[in-house]
């Protein structure tokens, strides 16, 4: 086992140290949450390219900073299924997921909305 002891200039023994460099912890609110994002995160990620329910349960979670369950995910797709605002086509297994005009419309809609809402707000808003 190699020894961590290194001598100093004075000839007496000093252990030495390895610093790490810790990442910044993210943020999280105390009094107010976020809910109700699912259904646009789901027609947002479909805008950008068609989706598994599996794949889109890691890219939402990816983004939420916490994994999606089967029993989160599968709801809102059946619900945004049945509003006529997405589609899917199997393929082998799995259901394949995609926008569809009505979908495309919602989502133009939710982008104005926010930008809206969140009006001068970039300034403050860092990636």
């Amino acid at each position: 086992m190699k020894n961590n002891l290194q001598k100093s200039k004075k000839g007496t023994a000093k252990k030495s140290v390895k610093k790490t460099v810790k990442k910044p912890q993210k943020l999280t609110p105390k009094y107010v949450e976020l809910k109700g994002f699912l259904s646009f995160f789901i027609l947002h990620e479909l805008s950008n390219k068609d989706h598994s329910g599996d794949e889109l349960a890691k890219r939402i979670g990816e983004r939420r900073g916490a994994n999606l369950t089967p029993g989160t995910i599968y709801p809102a797709l059946k619900r945004l299924r049945r509003q006529k605002l997405i589609q899917y086509k199997r393929n082998g297994r799995k259901k394949v997921y995609s926008l569809t005009v009505n979908g495309s419309r919602e989502l133009k809609a939710l982008y104005g909305l926010f930008k809206d809402m969140f009006f001068g707000l970039k300034s403050r808003l860092n990636r």
